[in-house]
C-alpha cells in the first residue's frame, strides 16, 4: 500500500496524537515515515509580541530548538515502534507549501496530518493549514481529527 508517510507536527497536541496514530499505521503497512516542523520566517512586524522583541539570530536559534523538541518527539515514538523515521524541519511563512514540497521531495507517497477542526469564523480568519494541503498536492492526504 503506501511506502512512505510525511508526518506535519505544529508541536500541538493534536499533531502529536495524529503523529502517533499515523506511525502505528505506518508499522501495519511496513512503511516509514518522515517526521516535518514548518517554522515561519522572522518578521519585523508581527502579530506574535514575542517575535517584536527578538533578534533575527535569536528567533532562529528558539525556532530550530522548537523544532527540535517536536521533531524529537516523532523519532522517539517511530523509535519505540520499530518504524524507520527520519525527521527535517523547513522555515516557510506558509506551512502547507512547505508540506507539499517535503512530501514531494522526500518521495512520500502518503501525507498524515492533524486537522484542528476550526469552523466558522476563526476557520475563515485563521485559514485551515490542512484544507490548503489538500487542495494544493495530488498526494493522498490522510486527516487525522
Amino acid at each position: 500500500m503506501f511506502k512512505h508517510i510525511l508526518l506535519p507536527t505544529d508541536g500541538s497536541a493534536m499533531s502529536e496524537m495524529a503523529s502517533r496514530k499515523c506511525i502505528a499505521l505506518a508499522k501495519e503497512m511496513g512503511a516509514q515515515v518522515t517526521g516535518l516542523c514548518v517554522t515561519p520566517e522572522f518578521h519585523v512586524l508581527s502579530i506574535l509580541p514575542g517575535v517584536l522583541s527578538d533578534t533575527s539570530g535569536q528567533y532562529r536559534l528558539d525556532s530550530q530548538a522548537f523544532a527540535a523538541k517536536v521533531l524529537a518527539g516523532i523519532q522517539g515514538a517511530a523509535d519505540e515502534t520499530g518504524v524507520a523515521c527520519k525527521t527535517v524541519s523547513m522555515v516557510n511563512d506558509h506551512p502547507y507549501e512547505a508540506i507539499v514540497k517535503a512530501a514531494r521531495d522526500k518521495g512520500c507517497d502518503l501525507i498524515c496530518m492533524a486537522s484542528h477542526g476550526r469552523k466558522g469564523v476563526k476557520g475563515v480568519l485563521l485559514g485551515s493549514e490542512t484544507q490548503k494541503v489538500l487542495t494544493h498536492t495530488d498526494i493522498p492526504v490522510l486527516v487525522y481529527r
